[in-house]
């Protein structure tokens, strides 16, 4: 099953998601988009983990802002994803999160978020209970963050070449959070893990996918 679905979170707010998978998969997960929207990418994603025993759902945070939001990868198109994220607060972007959690309706339920969809599973593992694994793919940030208590098992995965994130940041969230799984993957950047983007690296995304569905599985085993 890959379907457009709408959803409605607590408050009221309407918008669009991205399923894949069946309700009767092992496992549930919810993906959370990069600052380009619900892309082909994302939606590939999804049915990645649908074949690989996950019912995933990924909302479209944009809708809050500007609803139908598909951008490219070009320096203007960051722009434009950087403005629309401005324009949504993080507690209404966690609320869209927990709607497709409820939707998913799982005992345990993970996330897993890429670029700035990596941010927000941080931001959902640390100020929510909502999930019991989150898996994040070079999400900028995080060190900002670091005093906040960690609800679930998070694992964390960067790029050595990724410029917008210093190998400081990384060493930090090492010291304040040693329980955290964190993977560095030498020759690879940003998006690394986007095979529609000039920096994706198929070795380094093939092993991040092996050890993120691991990890998944094994944090929301429910027997």
């Amino acid at each position: 099953m890959n379907r457009f679905i709408s959803l409605q979170a607590d408050d009221g707010h309407k918008f669009q998601a991205y399923e894949s998978g069946s309700p009767d998969s092992p496992h549930a997960v919810v993906v959370v988009q990069e600052i380009f929207g619900l892309t082909a990418n994302i939606q590939a994603t999804c049915e990645h983990l649908g074949r690989q025993g996950f019912h995933a759902i990924a909302p479209a945070v944009f809708d809050r802002a500007m609803p139908d939001q598909i951008l490219g990868y070009e320096p203007d198109d960051i722009e434009k994803g950087l403005t629309l994220r401005s324009q949504i607060p993080l507690d209404l972007t966690l609320k869209d999160l927990t709607a497709c959690a409820d939707y998913l309706a799982r005992p345990k339920t993970g996330i897993i978020g890429f670029c700035w969809g990596g941010r927000l599973a941080w931001d959902a593992a640390t100020l929510t209970r909502r999930f019991s694994a989150a898996v994040s793919w070079y999400g900028g940030g995080i060190a900002d963050s670091l005093a906040r208590t960690v609800h679930c098992p998070v694992q964390l995965h960067f790029g050595g070449e990724d410029h917008s994130i210093p190998h400081m940041d990384i060493s930090k969230i090492r010291e304040t959070h040693p329980e955290t799984e964190i993977y560095v993957y030498d020759n690879a950047g940003h998006g690394f893990g986007n095979a529609d983007r000039h920096s994706w690296n198929a070795e380094a995304a093939s092993l991040a996918w092996k050890r993120s569905t691991d990890f998944l599985e094994a944090c929301l085993r429910t027997e």
